[in-house]
């Protein structure tokens, strides 16, 4: 029986049209997550005989499909999207049954397939927004803080969306009575995964796992710490949860009127509407919102050292600045990045830091001697120090590299110049940082897999003579020295810290 015969049999006997299997239309994909909210994916696609055109939006990712083949018997997709001088595609491939898209796609193209299942929602559900229009640049006022580097705890480098009220409570528990409250730790930071969308009026709500970020402010402020919170200034954060985009003034009234003392703003979703010449804009807007609350805030800008934030970061108010992608519990990860910062300290100072991203410090993938390689390196480099490991369950060792006040005080020395590469012979690098009182720290860095003499000359310092005195800051005792050079021994991925007078 042809086609259009068929399609009127059906209309006499069922009188409902006839419409031959399409792909056409908005699909989504609804995936509850235990804190209320939910993992939306969106297809909306356009078939026009054997091709499928349209996007795919997944939280912070948006695609273009650019290739496509089969129909509803059986598909696949290639979606694409470019992010800054990258190229990202994801696949899915899939086939209609019933009213059902019956999808698989992978989340990263070494995981295993995924299943996913999509229904048609309303034409516009998860479009992604217009961009606006963005004001003219100009410088945003100081807010003050910061002076020098910020030191706290920020939840994502050990609980990612695990972090919930009763973790954060935690955190500033240990830290007000482990030492860290002592020896400059203050601020108590959730990150991603917070948020669970908005009110009729707009408002950002927060999802189960915290029920009243008014009463957690509270309660961190009692222990005489201070709180911060995430957002993006994208529709989406990195972790596809509420944005701040079309919303940064009515946000930072809210967190204002929560108590909050720090927001760590992600570019992630911005980039889908806005390119990196634009960053410098976006983040204008989020610079001033804050200042209007008139609540001391924090600013903590992190775009992964785009578009050469450290150029303007002060103009937009902010504190501090993401320079480098995101570290990770490796040795080979915190060198790349730690290393890599020499030619940036011109533009750290007091109110605005270089960001190298959180300290890895106990969280077991490095040795105690990588890790008060890193703890060094992060000091020299007037890095904001933000513990990211559980507090609740440090070894002895890990307290005591994070809170060994003489490797601080190196870190937030009042003159706020960050330190450089001085001398780099094959595994072994030496950095220096001058100091408010005329001093000066040295970072004896041994990179290599086997334990080095290092020999540190007074000459390649501008010093006719040794110091008068020197520390050891590890060793936490005074050394002697004499002559024109002085040798170390420095462990495997280790450090030898002096802290030299005038």
């Amino acid at each position: 029986m042809e086609m259009k015969t068929l399609c009127v049999v059906l209309l006499v006997l069922l009188a409902v049209p006839c419409v031959a299997a399409d792909l056409t239309g908005n699909w989504a994909v609804r995936d509850p997550l235990p804190d209320g909210t939910s993992r939306n994916t969106y297809l909306d696609l356009h078939q026009e005989g054997s091709q499928i055109t349209g996007t795919i939006r997944s939280g912070q990712f948006y695609y273009r499909i650019v290739e496509s083949a089969g129909g509803p018997d059986g598909f696949t997709l290639t979606g694409s999207m470019t992010d800054g001088a990258n190229e990202r595609h994801v696949k899915y491939e899939g086939k209609l049954v019933g009213d059902e898209l019956h999808l698989l796609t992978r989340r990263r193209p070494d995981s295993e397939l995924i299943e996913m299942v999509a229904h048609r929602a309303p034409a516009g559900e998860g479009a992604y927004p217009s961009r606006r229009p963005l004001p003219e640049l100009h410088k945003v006022s100081a807010n003050g803080l910061a002076k020098t580097p910020p030191m706290g705890w920020n939840s994502w480098n050990k609980f990612a969306g695990r972090v919930d009220d009763a973790a954060v409570r935690a955190m500033a528990d240990r830290m007000s009575a482990n030492g860290m409250k002592e020896a400059g730790y203050e601020y108590v930071n959730i990150d991603d995964t917070w948020q669970a969308g908005r009110d009729a009026q707009g408002n950002i709500t927060t999802n189960k796992k915290f029920p009243d970020m008014k009463a957690l402010a509270d309660y961190v402020h009692g222990k005489h710490l201070k709180i911060g919170i995430y957002s993006s200034p994208g529709p989406n954060t990195c972790a596809g949860y509420e944005g701040s985009f079309g919303h940064e003034e009515q946000d930072a009234r809210t967190y204002a009127a929560w108590g909050i003392d720090y927001l760590k703003y992600d570019w992630c979703g911005a980039r889908n509407i806005y390119t990196d010449q634009e960053m410098r804009a976006v983040y204008q807007i989020m610079g001033e919102a804050l200042l209007k609350t008139g609540r001391p805030i924090l600013f903590s800008l992190c775009q992964y050292g785009r578009a050469e934030v450290w150029k303007w970061g002060p103009d937009v108010g902010g504190n501090s600045w993401r320079t480098t992608g995101d570290i990770r519990d490796t040795w080979d990860s915190m060198t790349s990045i730690g290393f890599a910062q020499d030619e940036l300290a011109p533009w750290a100072g007091p109110g605005h830091w270089n960001d190298p991203d959180m300290l890895e410090v106990g969280n077991g993938g490095m040795s105690e001697d990588e890790y008060r390689t890193h703890m060094s390196l992060w000091s020299i480099l007037a890095a904001p120090l933000l513990a990211g490991n559980d507090l609740r369950n440090m070894t002895p060792a890990t307290l005591e590299i994070l809170t060994n006040r003489e490797v601080i005080a190196i870190n937030q020395d009042p003159a706020g110049q960050q330190g450089r590469r001085v001398s780099k012979e094959g595994d072994q690098e030496i950095w220096t940082r001058p100091l408010s009182d005329g001093g000066l720290a040295i970072g004896v860095f041994n990179r290599s897999a086997t334990p080095a003499r290092i020999i540190l000359k007074w000459s390649d310092l501008g010093r006719k003579s040794p110091p008068a005195r020197a520390r050891d800051l590890w060793a936490h005792s005074d050394v002697n020295l004499d002559g024109g050079e002085y040798a170390v021994m420095v462990p495997a991925h280790g450090v030898a810290m002096l802290r030299v007078a005038k």
